[in-house]
């Protein structure tokens, strides 16, 4: 993780609404799509008032790329009038080998330095949610998991952490403290899909990088993220990386990827191994994150590869 702050300048910004969205261009937003785009947002809302329809045009007209978590550094490379073109250098893609590319709202965006950010420590949200608070305990934002933000002290129940918004608390057993330079520390296969199973029947969301709606290799991200292992954002990307698996040596953990052509085709779909046959993954708009068996299924025919990162 240090290794990637050493590759921001002194000053650089970072995300300052609980998710921000990641637009292909600043045309794709809609008038449907503002409770995604303000500043505060209110992605409950937004998510809420999206029909079927609209959720799937996000994916087939190409609208949205990723999504950045509260605190996120975010590499501006231009601007154009309320938007910023950005990469997210901690969302490795072959797109830019920067980070991954596109454009966010500029008032989703704030400036830090490296002085105020990079502390010595710490944390990420290692529940669903968890809300920040103010020092008398007036919420203020509803965060995701696998968020992370620099620990300023630890409190009785709660800690300090230095946010976009000045400093906040958060509940003590809603983190965990690890040191910046270690990172987080890395865990078993089998805590990777423990990691993911309090998701289950959370809405597929085209993009979706937190716990208020995944895509399937947002999913597999976030699970990894939260055991130590910082992996590519997009299934074709994560294919490439980690230790090959052979089918008959699968086990808990290892990633599961989905091709058209029955297999020989390109990549649209990754999933995690849970054992036993079954796998977990965030399968399509209109559905929930679930456990499903392989054998059987679409799954067993378009399977093409597995790697393990853990």
């Amino acid at each position: 993780m240090n290794q990637t702050f050493d590759q921001l300048t002194e000053d650089f910004w970072v995300t300052d609404v609980q998710v921000a969205t990641v637009w292909t261009n600043p045309q794709s937003v809609r008038d449907i799509d503002k409770d995604g785009r303000t500043n505060p947002t209110n992605l409950n809302k937004w998510y809420e008032k999206l029909s079927y329809d609209e959720r799937l045009a996000l994916c087939n007209e190409n609208r949205v790329q990723t999504q950045a978590l509260y605190g996120e550094p975010v590499i501006v490379i231009n601007e154009l009038d309320d938007w910023a073109e950005v990469v997210l250098p901690f969302q490795a893609s072959k797109k830019d080998i920067r980070g991954y590319p596109g454009w966010i709202p500029k008032q989703q965006l704030t400036m830090t330095t490296k002085s105020d950010w990079v502390s010595e420590s710490m944390v990420m949200v290692n529940k669903n949610k968890s809300w920040l608070e103010t020092q008398d305990g007036r919420q203020t934002i509803e965060i995701s998991f696998a968020t992370i933000l620099p620990l300023v002290t630890e409190e009785q129940g709660r800690v300090q952490v230095q946010t976009p918004h000045g400093v906040q608390y958060l509940a003590r057993g809603d983190v965990l403290i690890f040191p910046t330079r270690e990172g987080v520390p890395t865990r078993t296969g089998e805590d990777i899909v423990r990691t993911g199973i309090p998701f289950l029947r959370l809405d597929y969301f085209w993009g979706g990088m937190s716990a208020f709606g995944y895509d399937c290799s947002g999913l597999a991200y976030a699970t990894h993220k939260a055991n130590g292992y910082w992996i590519a954002r997009d299934a074709s990307d994560q294919a490439a990386g980690g230790k090959e698996v052979p089918f008959n040596e699968l086990q808990s953990g290892d990633l599961l990827f989905f091709a058209y052509e029955e297999g020989k085709g390109s990549i649209h779909h990754v999933g995690i191994y849970k054992g036993n046959d079954e796998m977990l993954h965030s399968p399509q708009t209109g559905k929930g994150i679930e456990i499903t068996p392989l054998a059987g299924t679409k799954y067993e025919k378009e399977l093409c590869a597995a790697r393990r990162y853990w």
